[in-house]
């Protein structure tokens, strides 16, 4: 039995994914937000506990990326697509918002069959990238004109998307030790999105992407001098 219990955990992410689309689509926010907070839980879980009772299959590799398309994919273009909707009167231009689901599945295909991707990641990953679209609703009215701004909106699509396949170097949250000097940016990382999360709220995930790619640059760089 145990051996379907990581898989268990994946469906829960995809159940969980499918309400937050639905949420998003009826224009309930907060209720999406716990809907991705609880797929990003399942998210981690299900790795950790397929490692922990060494019950790693093909199929629940196949069905973490199929739960991740909905729930990191299909959710964030939803949000693009209602936040564009709420920004013009132009019929078809919404639709655009769906781009970042399929550079989601691109990225998600990628890491798949990526070899360079065993223990960190090449581009954003989805969960991060959900975060930090899922925040959007919340920051429109503290930033009414940005936010509210197609062009914005459909420029935020675009540097979304390509960050998801960017060759960017990034690193993954596993740790192989508690050894602070083998972790310290990683360790630095979770206490400074923390700090931003309890001061600044919403608007920490912005700044938690673009800390991740900063903290990311210095730990590769200070690893590989060269």
């Amino acid at each position: 039995m145990k051996k379907h219990i990581p898989n268990t955990i994946t469906c829960l992410n995809l159940f969980s994914g499918c309400i937050g689309v639905l949420m998003v689509l009826a224009g309930d926010y907060w209720v999406a937000f716990y809907c991705v907070l609880a797929s990003g839980i399942f998210d981690f879980f299900d790795g950790l506990v397929a490692r922990a009772l060494h019950v790693k299959s093909d199929i629940g590799k196949e069905l973490d990326s199929l739960a991740d398309v909905i729930s990191f994919g299909f959710l964030p273009g939803a949000v693009m697509f209602m936040l564009l909707k709420d920004a013009t009167s132009h019929a078809y231009l919404p639709y655009l918002g769906f781009i970042i689901t399929v550079f989601s599945a691109l990225r998600l295909a990628k890491f798949n069959i990526d070899d360079r991707q065993t223990s960190d990641f090449i581009g954003v990953n989805t969960p991060m990238n959900t975060f930090f679209i899922i925040s959007l609703p919340f920051l429109v009215s503290s930033y009414p004109t940005v936010l509210t701004n197609q062009y914005v909106l459909l420029a935020i699509v675009g540097i979304s998307s390509a960050l998801l396949v960017s060759e960017i170097k990034l690193f993954s949250m596993k740790l192989s030790s508690l050894s602070w000097a083998e972790n310290k940016f990683k360790y630095l990382f979770l206490i400074f999105s923390v700090l931003f999360l309890v001061s600044l709220k919403f608007l920490a995930f912005p700044i938690i992407l673009v800390s991740y790619i900063l903290f990311s640059f210095i730990h590769f760089r200070q690893a590989n001098p060269s």
